[in-house]
This record gives structure tokens, sequence and C-alpha cells, in this order.
């Protein structure tokens, strides 16, 4: 038998927003051709690229260095590549950017001037022609990693080609920008209440995977943006979740920590 592939480190981030009847969540759907959970509605994220651990990373953030991001994920070191992936692929996916100007300032884009000049940084991150961390030194800006707060810990089982060790997190979408989805890796953008997005999910009408589905659930009765991400913050530990598929009277299902014959 092959050994079971070694999950890669990835972080992902549920933007949240106050809306008329009550706060909504950010959702993007993925390519239908995607090797990975392909149609399915997901928050923004990816793999953690090894350019999001360097020095520049470092002298390019504010609100946390990589000893209080790992304290802070249960690691030794490397925590901070994951609030950096995080912001990359936030940008990356839905065009949204959460870091401060050298007055300390939020980035605005809300001026058409501004607003082509990202949407061309945007386009050469995701061509590969500029990199995001040397968008972020040319504009002398500094993410802000004190906007996220880390909420859960899902690790893909074994089974699927591919598998994520990742880290979900949850911010306040910032002021004066608009998400898009980038018409590559996703095709659909939405700002959707946690409640709707698990209706339309029950109804068939959104395709969603299971640790989407269980962290919208853990958000979808809080009052207000402001309540999910202190909600976050009075997570005192967070546990690593690795689902299990097995197979019960013929159908299959999916199986946590705690639940009756995980173990087994």
């Amino acid at each position: 038998m092959s050994e079971p592939l070694i999950p890669r480190p990835a972080a992902t981030v549920m933007m949240v927003r106050d809306g008329a009847a009550g706060f909504e969540v950010l959702m993007l759907r993925r390519n239908l051709n995607s090797d990975f959970v392909g149609g399915a509605y997901v928050f923004p994220g990816g793999g953690v690229d090894a350019a999001d651990g360097t020095s520049t990373a470092e002298h390019r953030v504010e609100g946390l260095n990589d000893a209080r991001a790992s304290a802070r994920l249960g690691l030794d070191s490397g925590g901070l590549a994951y609030y950096v992936a995080c912001l990359r692929e936030l940008f990356e996916e839905a065009g949204l950017l959460v870091a401060r100007d050298d007055a300390g300032a939020m980035v605005r884009f809300d001026d058409e001037a501004t607003t082509a000049r990202f949407a061309a940084h945007r386009r050469a991150v995701n061509d590969g022609t500029q990199r995001f961390l040397d968008v972020v030194s040319e504009e002398n800006l500094r993410l802000d990693l004190s906007a996220l707060e880390y909420v859960a810990h899902w690790v893909t089982p074994v089974g699927p080609p591919r598998r994520y060790d990742t880290r979900f997190f949850v911010a306040l979408a910032p002021l004066a920008q608009s998400a898009a989805h980038d018409a590559h890796e996703t095709v659909a953008d939405e700002w959707i209440a946690p409640r709707d997005a698990l209706a339309r999910h029950r109804r068939g009408e959104l395709e969603m995977i299971f640790p989407t589905i269980r962290n919208l659930e853990a958000i979808a009765e809080l009052p207000d943006a402001a309540s999910v991400l202190a909600y976050a913050r009075s997570l005192s530990t967070i546990a690593r979740i690795e689902p299990r598929i097995v197979q019960r009277d013929g159908a299959m299902a999916i199986l946590v920590p705690g639940d009756d014959g995980y173990d087994q």
C-alpha cells in the first residue's frame, strides 16, 4: 500500500460584513474544471507558498511577528506564512487587500486611478509576472495581520488526490473595496448570509464541502460581523479536525473526532 499523501499547508478566510438583513460572508465558486472541489462554493484561500514565510514577508506585515503567529497556530515556527498566504490568496482570488499605507490608513479603492492600478497589479500577480509581496512593497504598504482572527483547523481526509492542512481565519471586509472573482480559479462570487448558504446547500443549489458547511454552521446564528470576530477571539484552543470517510450501510459517511466509530 502506498503512503498517504502529506497534506499541504493552506490558509483560507471567511470575509464578513454587515448587510441589511444581518451579516454576510464572501463565497467564491471554484472553476468546474478545477482538479480540487470543482464547482464548489468556498472561502478565498489556497496553499502556503515558500515566499509567504520569507524575510521580505516579515518586513511587509504589521500586527504579528512569526513567534506570536506561530504560538496562535500551535506551531514552533512558520506561523506567519499562513497569515500572509491568507491575504495573498484573498487578493488573488477576490481582489480584496487588507493592508495599511505609511500613514496607517487601510487601503481604499474608491477612486478610479487607484482601482485601475490595483486591478493591474492583481492581473500581474495572477499571470505570474509580478509577485504579491513586490506589489505590497512597491505601493509602500504593510499587510495588517491583526485583522485576521484564527477560527478553525481542518485537514483533508486520507483518500482524495490532493490533501490540505488548512487554517481558517475570519476578517472584516475592508471598506471602499469590492470583491470580484478572478474568472480563472473562481467563476462566481457572492455575499451571502450563512443561514441562506446552508439552506441553499440543503436544497441542492450550492455545492459545498464538509469543512465549509461546518464553519458556516459555527457562525450562522451570530447577530453581526463584529460578533463573528469576537467569537473567534473567544476560542482559547482550536482543535485539529481530520475527518474520516467510511462506508455505513452501503453509503458514504463522514466522521469527525468525537463521532461514534471515528477511532476505529
